[in-house]
């Protein structure tokens, strides 16, 4: 969001999921679509059975790379080179829309300028670890195309580089002219439902409803909304929070700490020593163990309430059964917890009352009603500013939600490539990678219940390519254990092609961020390197502690 918000003037996702069916070029970058947003991947089948190129930047044969017509099989952190490089190869092409740039953005010369000699084909083979000539043929095809598409997820953003990988990228669509029409803009992949609702709502540190960056002009704006006080200063991001001494109590729901934070066994230490840990759960997950008090929340079906998509389509979901035994709404649970803490502002009755608060404090919302959406079901993309505003399917068409209307390519130094602060070496050989699978959710809070998706994958493992295999004495199915500088973990072994040699893919959801660094974040987002730490591996037999 914080590349997004400084180059375009919003952090959201520029198109409509719909509308994505009309590209005549995907860029896809970090995303495993097929399996984690498979809406999404059938509007990519779609334009690829009509003629669209697909290009994919992925250590990992996807399903997506594998209907790709050029896959990038880039090493993870990597993709930051390779998106100046096409940068590069398109002004050297003369591929560039001069018409775009000049009328609708800033700060193309320096940037420009810095790109023709910033990265190297040497540099592309060295650390992207891919052919040039194959970047240049992406770079072409890109650009070439009358709707280009631009599609990431967290393969980019859960890098310590990652603001300074998405200004890049960015900049590619600048260059370009691929903002603003159908079939093309940046279209990130929100990682859970509603996390673009989440944050439009302020639920950010650096940030209030309807992304007023903190500070003593919004705080004044808000408190006069509001007839309180409102903090001036930003608040800590979840990293900065686990890390802090000053923290001595949470309030954590909707969220699994104990498995899903960076290192999680010093996020688990971290919860274990708060004064105070209240957990708001539908389950009694691992997190919620360790609370001195759970209060038990609906799930979905069991209340009525709104959803924000990750193309920004608002959505209204009835309640159709009554929550079970004490579970309550989310609002409910933290209202009664407000009005019992002597707060102002509370007193809510109602999920619409909520909403028409919603619509009071965030611009974007302020045109859409539970009247409207329950006539529109298929939902209203924000921004709607009025009532009788039809929604906004595609952002910047005409203007970018910057001051001056202009989008801004980004500062030489701020897209400058910065070796990571720890790399593979002797001792640590090979790169983890941790993402997800098909058949689970997250932490699986969920799917982990149901026998069906738990059989699908009922154990943790690790792929790892057949020559990496070899050389580290692994077998295909044998258990074995991975160490990095900051964890170990057993597991099963898988020994496939779909990983290139030197990479090592495990999933989240079983507990495995216990091998990923606690204090390597992106210095601008505050997010945590869960896509690149130095590991090696060895069949358990040679022995060594369980994980």
């Amino acid at each position: 969001m914080v590349a997004l918000s400084e180059v375009f003037g919003s952090g959201a996702m520029t198109n409509s999921i719909p509308d994505l069916a009309e590209a005549d070029c995907y860029l896809v970058a970090g995303s495993n679509t097929a399996e984690q947003h498979p809406i999404v991947y059938r509007r990519i089948v779609e334009g690829v059975e009509d003629g669209a190129d697909l290009i994919v930047l992925d250590p990992r044969r996807t399903l997506v790379a594998e209907l790709a017509d050029l896959h990038l099989r880039v090493r993870p952190r990597s993709d930051l080179v390779v998106f100046l490089y096409m940068a590069r190869v398109i002004l050297e092409e003369g591929l560039h829309d001069e018409e775009f740039i000049e009328e609708r953005t800033t700060g193309f010369e320096a940037f420009a300028e810095y790109v023709r000699g910033a990265v190297s084909e040497e540099d592309v083979r060295r650390i992207a670890g891919v052919d040039p000539e194959d970047v240049r043929e992406a770079a072409v095809r890109y650009a070439e195309a009358d709707r280009g598409c631009i599609i990431y997820c967290m393969g980019l953003t859960q890098h310590d580089i990652a603001c300074r990988t998405l200004r890049a990228l960015c900049a590619l669509a600048l260059l370009t002219g691929n903002v603003g029409r159908p079939g093309t803009g940046v279209n990130p992949l929100r990682g859970q439902n509603n996390v673009q609702g989440a944050c439009d709502v302020g639920a950010l540190a650096t940030h209030f409803p309807g992304y007023r960056r903190v500070g003593p002009e919004a705080a004044e704006e808000l408190a006069r909304l509001w007839g309180f006080e409102v903090p001036e200063e930003p608040g800590l991001r979840l990293p900065e929070a686990f890390d802090s001494d000053e923290i001595a109590a949470m309030y954590i729901f909707g969220e699994n700490p104990a498995v899903s934070e960076p290192n999680s066994r010093h996020a688990v230490r971290k919860l274990r020593n708060l004064e105070f840990l209240v957990v708001q759960d539908l389950y009694l997950t691992e997190t919620a163990e360790l609370a001195d008090l759970v209060l038990p929340a609906a799930g979905w079906a069991e209340r009525t309430g709104t959803f924000t998509a990750t193309d920004r389509r608002v959505q209204l979901s009835e309640k159709v059964v009554d929550p079970p035994g004490e579970a309550r709404p989310d609002w409910w649970i933290l209202e009664a917890v407000a009005r019992r803490l002597g707060l102002k502002g509370f007193g809510h009755r109602s999920p619409r009352e909520v909403f028409e608060e919603i619509r009071r404090v965030v611009p974007q919302y302020r045109g859409i009603t539970y009247d409207r959406l329950r006539r529109r079901p298929g939902g209203i993309h924000w921004p709607c500013p009025e009532e009788d505003h039809p929604g906004t399917p595609i952002l910047h068409t005409e203007e970018f939600a910057t001051e001056d209307g202009r989008a801004r390519f980004p500062r030489p130094e701020d897209v400058e490539y910065r070796e990571p602060e720890r790399g593979v070496d002797e001792e640590y050989p090979l790169i983890l990678t941790t993402g997800r699978v098909y058949a689970h959710y997250h932490t699986r809070t969920i799917t982990g219940r149901s026998r069906l998706l738990d059989n699908e994958v009922p154990e943790s493992f690790v792929e790892i390519h057949p020559k990496d295999a070899e050389r580290y004495g692994v077998s295909d199915g044998e258990e074995v254990i991975i160490e990095t500088p900051y964890g170990r973990w057993r597991c099963r072994a898988r020994v496939t092609d779909r990983v290139r040699e030197g990479v090592i893919f495990t999933p989240f959801h079983f507990g495995e961020n216990a091998l990923t660094p606690p204090d390597i974040i992106d210095p601008e987002a505050g997010i945590p390197e869960y896509k690149h730490v130095p590991a090696r591996i060895k069949p358990s037999s040679r022995g060594g502690s369980g994980s």
